[in-house]
C-alpha cells in the first residue's frame, strides 16, 4: 500500500460499539485518512437506523445483511475491516478477513479462552498484515513515556501492579444480549466478565506495566489465587479478587466488580522500590517518590478509538512498524482470563441479604451492590487480604492454579452449578 493512498475500510455491525467505530471512521474520512465503502448488520432495525444516522446514502455506502456477502462483494477493494462484534463471533470473523486477504481491526477481547486464541494465531500466520486488537489505552503517550522510565530503572525495581475497578452495571446490562454474563454459549467458552470484557482494557494495561523486556511487552501470569462472586442473576462472575505472579517476577492484584453503585472508579497502581505510580485513565497520573516528592500530570481525555483506528491505518500504509496490540501480544491477557476460572474453582452466589439494591435514577433499572464492596476492595489492594481473610459475611474461599489444563472440567462444573436459568435476546 502506498503511503499517500486513502485506504478503504468496512465495518461489521451497526449496533452497540459498532456505532462508535462508524462515528470515529466518519471523522477520519472527513480528514482524508480513509474511506468507508461498506457496512453490514443482520438486524434490519440497526441497518436502517445506522444508515440514517451515518448518512450512508449521501456517502454512497452500501449495506449488507451478512458480513460474508460484504466481504465477497468488496474483497478486491477493501484494505481494512473493523470487527466491533460480540465476543463469540470474533474468531470466525477474524478468519474470514484473513482468508480474504484483508487487514483486521478486531475489538477487544479477541477471546478469553487460551485454546481459541492459539487457533486464531494459526490463522493469523497467513495474514498479509498483523491484526490490531482494540485495547485502546496502550496508545496513550503518557503511558508509553512512563513505561520507558520503568524500563530504564528510573523508579527502581518494579515489584507490583494493582488494579481497582468499580464499574456499576444494572440488571439490564446483563440482558442486552444472549452472551452477556455467560460462561458458555452453544457449548463453547465465552467467559464474559468485568475483567475479560467491560474492563478488559485495564486488565491488559496491568500486564503491559508488568512487561519488563520492552515497551511492547506484556508479562504472562504463571500462578494465581482467586475468589469469584456473582451478585446478579447471571451464569458467570461479576466480581473478581485475584493475586497473581508473572514470569518477570512482578506481583499483580485485581479487585474488580460490577456489583457496586455510584460512579465508575478505576485506578492502576505501579509499585517500585523508589516510587509508586497512580494512573487514572482520563484524569491524571501521580508519581509519589519515597523521598516525599510528587509528580502530577494530566492524562487527558482524547478520542482513543479514533487515535487507534488512525494508528492502524498508518501501520497498514507502512507508516508505523506495528499495531498497538497484536494478537500475539494478547497471549498474557487471554491466559490470565482462562487461568482465573481454574484458580477460583467456583463462583460463589451471594445471598440477597448481602446485596444492596437501588434504582438507577435515569431508567428505574436495578443496581445490585455487594455490602461494603469498596472498603473490602481497597483493603484487599492495600493489604492483600481476600474477602475470606477479612471475614466478610458474603465471602467464600477460592483456590490457586498455575496451569489451565483443567479449565474445561472447571468451566462445566461452574455452568452446571449455576442456580439461575439463563435467558437472553437473540441479538
Amino acid at each position: 500500500m502506498e503511503t499517500n493512498s486513502v485506504l478503504n475500510v468496512a465495518v461489521i455491525g451497526l449496533g452497540g460499539f459498532a456505532r462508535d467505530h462508524h462515528r470515529a471512521l466518519a471523522q477520519l474520512e472527513e480528514a482524508g485518512i480513509c474511506q468507508v465503502i461498506a457496512a453490514c448488520d443482520p438486524d434490519l432495525d440497526c441497518l436502517r437506523s445506522g444508515a440514517r444516522d451515518f448518512q450512508f446514502e449521501a456517502r454512497r455506502i452500501p449495506v449488507f445483511s451478512h458480513y460474508r456477502e460484504m466481504l465477497d462483494a468488496f474483497a478486491d477493494s477493501l484494505d481494512i475491516v473493523t470487527v466491533p462484534t460480540p465476543i463469540p463471533l470474533h474468531a470466525e470473523m477474524h478468519r474470514a478477513c484473513v482468508e480474504a486477504g484483508i487487514a483486521c481491526y478486531l475489538e477487544k477481547p479477541p477471546t478469553c479462552y487460551d485454546v481459541e486464541l492459539e487457533e486464531m494465531l494459526q490463522v493469523e500466520a497467513n495474514a498479509k498484515r498483523k491484526t490490531n486488537v482494540g485495547f485502546n489505552f496502550i496508545i496513550e503517550p503518557q503511558r508509553q513515556a512512563l513505561k520507558h522510565r520503568l524500563l530504564v530503572g528510573e523508579f527502581g525495581t518494579l515489584r507490583e501492579v494493582r488494579l481497582l475497578g468499580l464499574w456499576p452495571r444494572t440488571d439490564a446490562y446483563f440482558r442486552r444480549s444472549n452472551w452477556a454474563g455467560r460462561l458458555t454459549l452453544n457449548g463453547a467458552p465465552v467467559l464474559d466478565s468485568i475483567f475479560g470484557n467491560a474492563m478488559a482494557h485495564y486488565t491488559h494495561n496491568v500486564l503491559f506495566w508488568a512487561g519488563v523486556n520492552d515497551l511492547f511487552d506484556w508479562s504472562p501470569v504463571t500462578t494465581m489465587t482467586a475468589e469469584m462472586y456473582r451478585a446478579h442473576a447471571i451464569e458467570g462472575t461479576d466480581t473478581l479478587f485475584a493475586i497473581a505472579q508473572t514470569g518477570s517476577g512482578v506481583s499483580l492484584r485485581f479487585a474488580m466488580t460490577h456489583a457496586c453503585d455510584g460512579s465508575h472508579r478505576q485506578r492502576e497502581e505501579v509499585i517500585c522500590d523508589d516510587a509508586t505510580i497512580e494512573y487514572t485513565v482520563g484524569k491524571d497520573y501521580k508519581i509519589r517518590w519515597r523521598d516525599g516528592r510528587e509528580e502530577v500530570e494530566s492524562v487527558g481525555g482524547s478520542d482513543l478509538l479514533r487515535e487507534n483506528l488512525a494508528a492502524y491505518i498508518a501501520y497498514c500504509k507502512g507508516e508505523l512498524p506495528r499495531p498497538m496490540t497484536t494478537l500475539t501480544d494478547c497471549r498474557p491477557f487471554v491466559r490470565l482470563n482462562t487461568l482465573a476460572y481454574v484458580a477460583a474453582g467456583h463462583i460463589a452466589t451471594v445471598t440477597p441479604s448481602q446485596v444492596n439494591v437501588s434504582a438507577a435514577s435515569a431508567t428505574g433499572d436495578i443496581y445490585r451492590s455487594l455490602k461494603n464492596i469498596e472498603t473490602v476492595a481497597e483493603r484487599f489492594l492495600s493489604e492483600g487480604q481476600f474477602p475470606t481473610e477479612q471475614d466478610v459475611e458474603w465471602s467464600s474461599p477460592g483456590s490457586s492454579a498455575s496451569d489451565t489444563a483443567n479449565f474445561l472440567p472447571v468451566l462445566a462444573e461452574m455452568s452446571n452449578s449455576c442456580a439461575y436459568t439463563i435467558t437472553g435476546s437473540k441479538r
